[in-house]
């Protein structure tokens, strides 16, 4: 019998707040039954196992990321919306640490409509740029190589010993990237 009060909504939200304070690779189901002060056995009847939970966990992130990009986008084209996407991508990561890790595990066990809004909505900022495929593919994993890798770079602390502001270099590297969008080059 599920447990009162114990729902998959209810324990995906715990386990991905769980996440952002241990770390995504540290939420198991029994860390998460001890939040509840649960059996481990009394989370089974809401998630299958612990890579059922991660890949909730997952999902809701990129819910959330693609909510949050899609506010920022709003009524903005071109190099505003390049800006306005990429800064609510790595304020999300910066905020959510371990809901952003899980947005990195393999697709294949999350629910993959999570994750179209965000595709849908990089494509939509290419508008601006005039590409056509298979140039908005590339540019796509670009965008998402940039973002991720810098993201990445930054919260491990990889620019401390840098001189240069973290903040500067960011917005440098995204006038680099519209400048290479206006710019693409012909196949």
């Amino acid at each position: 019998m599920a447990r009162a009060g114990l729902s998959a909504e209810r324990l995906t939200q715990a386990a991905a707040d769980l996440a952002d304070e241990i770390g995504f690779q540290n939420v198991t189901v029994s860390a998460l039954a001890r939040g509840f002060d649960v059996k481990p056995a009394a989370l089974y009847s809401h998630v299958k196992d612990v890579q059922d939970l991660r890949a909730r966990v997952a999902s809701l992130a990129l819910a959330e990321l693609a909510d949050r990009a899609a506010a920022a986008l709003a009524g903005r084209a071109g190099k505003d919306a390049l800006v306005a996407f990429a800064n609510a991508y790595r304020s999300y990561a910066k905020e959510h640490p371990g809901r952003y890790a899980a947005m990195q595990i393999e697709l294949d066990r999350v629910d993959t409509s999570a994750g179209r809004p965000h595709a849908d909505m990089t494509r939509a900022i290419l508008r601006g740029y005039a590409l056509s495929e298979p140039d908005q593919t590339d540019a796509v994993r670009m965008l998402h190589s940039t973002f991720h890798g810098y993201v990445s770079l930054e919260t491990a602390g990889g620019f401390r010993r840098h001189p240069r502001d973290v903040d500067a270099s960011w917005f440098r590297a995204l006038d680099a990237l519209d400048a290479v969008l206006r710019n693409w080059p012909p196949a």
